[in-house]
């Protein structure tokens, strides 16, 4: 998306300029598709909206996360949280709840459908039952986030894990935002998709949502700080931009500057 133009969709959409160019004029119905709060409209109906429908899901990268989408349609049930769509050989998986769409749920259909939803925590569920019934997938969440819209949710967590998802994703306990946070980490593409463990500021700045955390501070700054142990290079967050890091060890330089910095606003040893 043209950062000339418009704020990336998987963050606040917004358009503050007119697009000059076709190229931004599919974002900018990208980003009205997925707008949360329906706050991007066109002055005249969109003759060309089928060209953005048909390009969501929308690859992040295709060189270093193939087979890893940006679903859009971002619900504000979830409030505004970004879904993900993992495509793997043994199933697909929906990481997040996108806002119900029969024609998202097409083109996911498309690349494979999904075998799992993941639920970060439970004020990401959005319309988590009409997709579950759609693809037929099986929905995960940490029992702790269950409650009585997602009490017939397949697959409950419980105790503190780690659990795995074939051999190549590893679920972590990482409550914080709330007491059964969970994050899914992709061991094979070094990609950790963190809900609301953390956010990526616009200056590609890690930080935390603590005033919409559950839990003390410590407890979310404790998980994040178990974070260092683990080799990922890619942070893809429910809020905020993702970001790629060069290699582990630049990774964890991000991650050492946050801690120092909510250790001393918190002064935690």
């Amino acid at each position: 998306m043209a950062q000339s133009t418009f704020k990336r969709i998987d963050e606040q959409c917004a358009v503050y300029d007119q697009p000059s160019c076709a190229e931004e004029r599919l974002e900018a119905l990208q980003a009205m598709i997925s707008c949360p709060t329906a706050s991007i409209h066109s002055k005249s109906p969109a003759a060309d909206i089928l060209q953005a429908q048909m390009s969501l899901p929308l690859p992040i990268n295709k060189k270093t996360l193939p087979g890893v989408y940006h679903c859009g349609y971002h619900s504000i049930k979830s409030n505004g949280a970004t879904p993900y769509l993992i495509v793997h050989p043994k199933g697909n998986i929906l990481v997040g709840s996108p806002r119900y769409s029969e024609c998202l749920a097409y083109y996911i259909e498309h690349l494979g459908g999904a075998r799992y939803m993941f639920l970060t925590r439970g004020d990401g569920a959005a319309d988590h039952a009409r997709w579950a019934k759609r693809l037929r997938c099986d929905r995960i969440m940490h029992i702790y986030e269950v409650g009585m819209s997602t009490a017939d949710i397949e697959l409950m967590l419980e105790g503190q894990g780690p659990w795995s998802i074939f051999s190549d994703f590893d679920i972590i306990f990482t409550p914080g935002h709330s007491k059964g946070s969970v994050s899914l980490f992709y061991k094979p593409l070094k990609a950790l998709f963190t809900g609301d463990l953390l956010i990526v500021s616009t200056d590609s700045k890690l930080d935390v949502l603590e005033e919409c955390n559950s839990l003390a501070a410590k407890q979310q700054l404790d998980c994040i700080r178990h974070l260092l142990d683990l080799d990922f290079q890619w942070i893809l967050p429910g809020h905020g931009r993702r970001i790629e890091f060069k290699d582990s060890k630049q990774k964890n330089y991000a991650l050492e500057k946050l801690l120092a910095r909510e250790n001393v606003i918190h002064q935690l040893v």
